[in-house]
């Protein structure tokens, strides 16, 4: 369909393809929508629809074969709707040995206590336990509308406050994030739909249940994780700010409880690790207690801005489409020496934030708005780095590799965002002299758009002094980074401008260390329940907070 479509455009267009007419439609409704862009400037958006017509049975079979052919010659497919429903395992009664704690209120920990709590049946689903679980969500941040607070203050006044900023409160990571919901997970069995399908019940908007790339945006991310936690209260579980834990009780090779701020001790022989992956201190605690873990690859590298306009016009062919928003992108490429460079976290009409948790250490992620109306585009680019890459064989060694490039990051912004042009960066790198800007002379007011301040050697003031991106990242990642761009210039025109800009670091791309666990979901240290990006077993909100999902479903199966 055009992009100018009305939207009683569907019913009708899904009627003559049928063959019959409107009036025997008794509903429909989008389960897909994706943006077809091949035949720019003619953009199109394809949808998938299902339909509840009457008579089902005598149009299906009055749809022959030969029928069907020549709609899919049109790109047309018509066949019989099947969803696939999720149930919550049939669930053992709750024991008498102390309610079940999860730690970290990120998409991992919310949504584990929030199926905890409702406790449904999968052969009921329209029950629910008179009071679930109870479970008890241990947060070391604060709730989110204070959190806001903090972090706004933080990127006004450079004040961190360590446990509630862009890594640490309810929400997690990637609530100042673009709020992306799509995922590369199988969702064989329904986990991805019931994410969404509760985000939309908490108020984010309908349409990420059909869009291809779901985004809800920082603001409305807010908002949702609030009313989520607001229905596990309700339902009889119980919601702890400021209370992180800062020990784990082990007895007999099973848990027996945590240890909340130093003093307080909370007896369960359930606990679920939804920690997040910058929670370094409790990896620590962790590692001393002997919980199994290891080191695993990631990704680091730089994040990289260019005008919004530019981006739309690469890749709808226009700068403006009323009806489109902001495009984003994705591109992947493998070096000469065998590393994988790709985009991550890609932020349409978004904004470069500092992200940073630990004094003396910068790190910084990309944000939208659910509008993505920010006048730059902007993504990370990052490099595959492996524990051969960490010069050490600890657990926890990609976690110095990660504070070793953040304390390089602060040292050359002086605590604020360094950024650097993309020609300034590449010769400093290669020596190479960089090519004219068209991006400089195309749009002269192209600036960062950076929350918590930068410093950039290309705005030369006294306010705004140099800042030299190319010292932050070894130089075989460097390298890397500029054989990607390269790359990806020849699939986006301009990508590798050399008047882009590129700040760093991006180093909290998922986590450095995996908490080993078995088919039960649970450590050697029975009772506890490694879960999420942190534990390594995610990345991103959706698959987080699917495999939060998993996890309650676990508890649920084995009781506690």
């Amino acid at each position: 369909m055009p992009v100018s479509h009305k939207e009683g455009a569907l019913p009708e267009k899904a009627a003559e393809l049928l063959h019959i007419e409107k009036k025997d439609i008794i509903s429909w409704k989008i389960t897909k929508k994706s943006i077809d862009a091949r035949k720019k400037p003619d953009i199109y958006f394809i949808y998938t629809i299902d339909v509840e017509v009457a008579e089902e049975e005598k149009l299906l079979r009055r749809l022959s074969r030969n029928f069907r052919t020549r709609a899919g010659m049109r790109g047309i497919q018509i066949q019989k709707a099947e969803e696939i429903s999720y149930h919550f395992p049939k669930a053992m009664m709750p024991s008498d040995a102390g309610r079940p704690v999860i730690i970290g209120t990120g998409p991992a920990g919310l949504f584990c206590g929030y199926l905890l709590s409702y406790g449904l049946l999968s052969d009921h689903p329209a029950e629910r336990y008179q009071d679930g679980y109870r479970p008890i969500l241990l947060e070391r941040g604060k709730a989110v509308e204070d959190r806001r607070k903090d972090v706004e203050s933080f990127w006004k006044t450079g004040v961190l406050q360590p446990d509630s900023n862009v890594q640490f409160g309810e929400g997690g990571a990637g609530t100042f994030s673009d709020g992306k919901l799509n995922t590369l997970v199988k969702d064989r069995n329904g986990r991805n739909r019931e994410v969404l399908r509760i985000f939309a019940r908490a108020g984010a908007p309908e349409e990420i249940l059909y869009e291809a790339k779901p985004h809800i945006g920082t603001d409305l991310l807010m908002r949702v994780v609030r009313n989520m936690r607001e229905e596990i209260l309700t339902w009889g579980g119980e919601v702890r700010f400021e209370s992180k834990v800062t020990d784990i009780l082990i007895d007999s090779g099973a848990i027996r409880g945590v240890v909340i701020n130093d003093t307080e001790r909370l007896e369960t022989d359930t606990v679920v690790l939804a920690i997040g992956h910058s929670a370094r201190d409790t990896f620590q605690m962790l590692y001393e207690r002997a919980v199994p873990m290891e080191a695993k690859s990631f990704a680091v590298g730089l994040r990289v801005e260019h005008p919004r306009r530019m981006i739309d016009r690469i890749q709808y062919g226009m700068e403006e489409n009323p009806f489109l928003q902001a495009a984003d992108y994705k591109v992947t490429a493998k070096t000469e020496s065998g590393r994988g460079v790709y985009s991550f976290c890609m932020c349409p009409g978004g904004y470069v934030v500092n992200a940073s948790s630990e004094k003396g250490r910068l790190a910084i992620n990309g944000m939208s708005y659910s509008g993505r109306a920010g006048r730059n585009s902007n993504s990370a680019v990052i490099v595959t780095v492996t524990p051969e890459d960490f010069e050490s064989g600890h657990p926890l060694s990609g976690i110095a590799f990660q504070r070793m490039l953040e304390e390089k990051a602060y040292q050359v912004g002086h605590g604020s965002i360094p950024v650097e042009r993309y020609g300034d960066f590449k010769k400093a790198v290669t020596g190479k002299e960089p090519e004219p800007s068209r991006i400089v002379q195309e749009y002269p007011d192209f600036t960062p758009e950076q929350k918590g301040g930068y410093r950039s050697s290309s705005v030369e003031t006294d306010a705004v002094p140099f800042a030299h991106v190319h010292l932050i990242l070894p130089e075989s990642l460097n390298l890397a980074f500029i054989e990607g761009m390269e790359q990806f210039d020849r699939k986006l025109p301009g990508f590798q401008d050399s008047g882009v800009y590129v700040s760093g670091v991006e180093s909290r791309t998922s986590s450095p260390v995996r908490i080993c666990r078995d088919e039960t979901g649970q450590s050697t240290v029975r009772g506890l329940y490694p879960c999420g990006e942190g534990a390594g077993y995610a990345g991103g909100i959706t698959s987080a907070a699917m495999d939060g999902i998993y996890i309650a479903e676990k508890i649920a199966e084995h009781g506690f």
